[in-house]
């Protein structure tokens, strides 16, 4: 199984993985709002803070995949969206998704009222 952790009160965040949600195969996925229950974070010792601001995942094996490696694992297991889920392995193009990707959800993380709460420091 596929376990996800994602920021679900974060209405962009939330709206996709409904959508995974969708048109997952059955018995794929675990999914796991984190926003709301930070507990199945505790035993891969990820601070809420960070689950909040990038997404995780982890595989059958335990392996902890965080952003951009987060999502290609998700897409490499629906149809459709495989082949992306291989195309950001590729160095370049995983070098561009990633600076994207970790650009936008920094936006995000500072604009998102329920985040606020970790900025005040």
């Amino acid at each position: 199984m596929i376990s996800v952790y994602f920021d679900g009160k974060c209405g962009l965040c939330s709206k996709e993985i409904r959508y995974y949600q969708k048109i997952a195969p059955a018995g794929i996925f675990n999914w796991y709002d984190v926003a709301s229950d930070p507990a199945p974070l505790l035993p891969l010792n990820i601070e809420q803070e960070a689950a909040l601001r990038r997404l995780h995942a982890t595989d059958g094996a335990g392996k902890l995949y965080i952003g951009v490696a987060a999502f290609g694992l998700i897409w490499r297991s629906l149809r459709y969206w495989a082949l992306l889920g291989w195309l950001v392995r590729l160095p370049l193009v995983k070098q561009v998704a990633e600076l994207a990707y970790n650009r936008f959800a920094d936006y995000r993380f500072k604009k998102l009222p329920h985040c606020q709460v970790f900025l005040q420091d």
